[in-house]
């Protein structure tokens, strides 16, 4: 069992990775490197041999092995990463980089994303070392960066040129999943994430004939692009079940006395009511416009227009979402992948999913631990490189108005003392045996 000084060094540890700033705009703009060494530092303190790695100068990655039991049990990758999303301090109650404790809550930007679960891994970690406790299984402890933007100076540096710093790990864990979802009637769920959906950011290029803007133009190169960009935004994307998701609405719908379910799938959303956001979006795959750059003056019709989409695809249907967007584009428009990494899935009847569901169960006997799929990504997909499936396993229990999913590069990010507490006791008793 994780000791007092865990409980209180969590705390200390969230708030002090929080005070440092590494917010990541994308571009190479970031520095992890301080934060990298707060962790090295801690990590060092607790025995072990913590190495620092960069693809970029101060883009400062931290891998450590704590050595288990049973040499002939493959190891498990716990990982974190240290960067987070912009927050601009006008909008906020607190400043997003003070890390203030206040009224029994951790606040700042990466309070849950996922400063909290680094946290937690180093004062599980460091709760180990003063009680001689050691896992069953080797552990690697890594914590990245730039996971917030392309993951180049992060996981997919770690994966693609130290791949022996993860010799012998076959399963992964890191952020999204065994957090409290409060339904609106009493229940409490606890999602296990057990897939991703594939990321296909697409940047869409339309040519067409510059000219002056009172003229007849039939080549007009923003006109061309809206038309590809509405029909991709107006798009009514199929059905599509993975194992992953069909399992979450199947536990769903039991949980809620709906039967089966899956034969109306979108019926049975609408009855699941606030619990259909935990699968939603994960049912189809998605393009969302999210950018549009065109023109520099108004009487003039550019020659070049551009857009970007957010996709998204599930496990097993890439290549439906490349062929839509074919059409969808047309044939004035030309598209490319800015960032593209795969979609995963885990599966759901592994020993180590059963001991992440026992050790939630253990210290949330109330709760309902259901499986989900995460419509976003996390560093889990670089690692899947070297064979390593991933788990969504950040434990968290919430209070009622605690929106996780809303505070995820949300204002006012924050984490209530308890709900850090409860992450350190759950992950404590997964890892020992896990």
């Amino acid at each position: 069992m994780a000791d007092q000084q865990a409980l209180d060094e969590v705390v200390e540890f969230t708030s002090g990775l929080i005070r440092i700033d590494t917010t990541n705009r994308g571009g190479g703009d970031c520095q992890e490197r301080p934060a990298a060494e707060y962790a090295a530092e801690r990590l060092a303190e607790a025995g072990l041999e913590p190495t620092l790695l960069e693809r970029t100068r101060g883009r400062a990655n931290v891998v450590a092995r704590i050595a288990g039991t049973d040499p002939s049990a493959d190891a498990l990758l716990v990982h974190g990463h240290l960067d987070v999303v912009p927050a601009e301090a006008a909008d906020w109650s607190v400043h997003p980089f003070s890390g203030e404790v206040r009224d029994g809550v951790v606040w700042g930007r990466g309070a849950v994303d996922m400063k909290n679960m680094d946290a937690m891994i180093l004062a599980v970690v460091r709760s180990w070392a003063r009680q001689g406790v050691r896992p069953r299984r080797d552990l690697v402890i890594a914590f990245t960066a730039d996971e917030e933007a392309s993951a180049e100076d992060g996981s997919g540096f770690l994966a693609d040129r130290h791949p022996e710093l993860f010799e012998g790990c076959t399963e992964g864990i890191s952020e999204s999943g065994a957090f409290t979802f409060h339904d609106g009637s009493g229940r409490e769920i606890y999602p296990i994430a057990a897939g991703e959906r594939g990321t296909g950011w697409l940047k869409l290029t339309a040519r067409g004939r510059a000219g002056h803007g009172s003229k007849v133009n039939r080549e007009n190169a923003v006109t061309r692009l809206a038309a590809a960009v509405a029909r991709i935004g107006a798009h009514e994307w199929p059905l599509r079940l993975t194992p992953t998701v069909s399992a979450a609405l199947t536990e769903l719908a039991a949980l809620y006395g709906l039967g089966t379910g899956l034969d109306d799938v979108d019926r049975l959303l609408e009855k699941l009511g606030p619990a259909a956001k935990l699968v939603e979006a994960t049912v189809r795959n998605s393009a969302n416009p999210t950018m549009l750059d065109a023109g520099y003056k108004i009487n003039v019709i550019p020659g070049e227009a551009v857009a970007h989409v957010d996709g998204r695809f599930l496990p097993g249907a890439e290549q439906e979402f490349l062929d839509t967007l074919d059409l969808l584009v047309g044939p004035d428009v030309e598209w490319e992948f800015e960032h593209r990494e795969v979609a995963l899935q885990a599966p759901l009847d592994s020993p180590t999913y059963a001991r992440m569901r026992a050790a939630v169960e253990e210290f949330a006997p109330e709760g309902h631990v259901v499986p989900y799929c995460m419509s976003g990504g996390t560093d889990a997909k670089q690692f899947s490189r070297l064979g390593i499936t991933g788990y969504g396993f950040a434990p968290l229990k919430l209070p009622e108005g605690f929106d996780y999913q809303a505070l995820f590069h949300g204002v006012d990010e924050r984490v209530p003392i308890e709900a850090l507490h409860f992450g350190v006791r759950v992950l404590d008793r997964f890892l020992r045996d896990a």
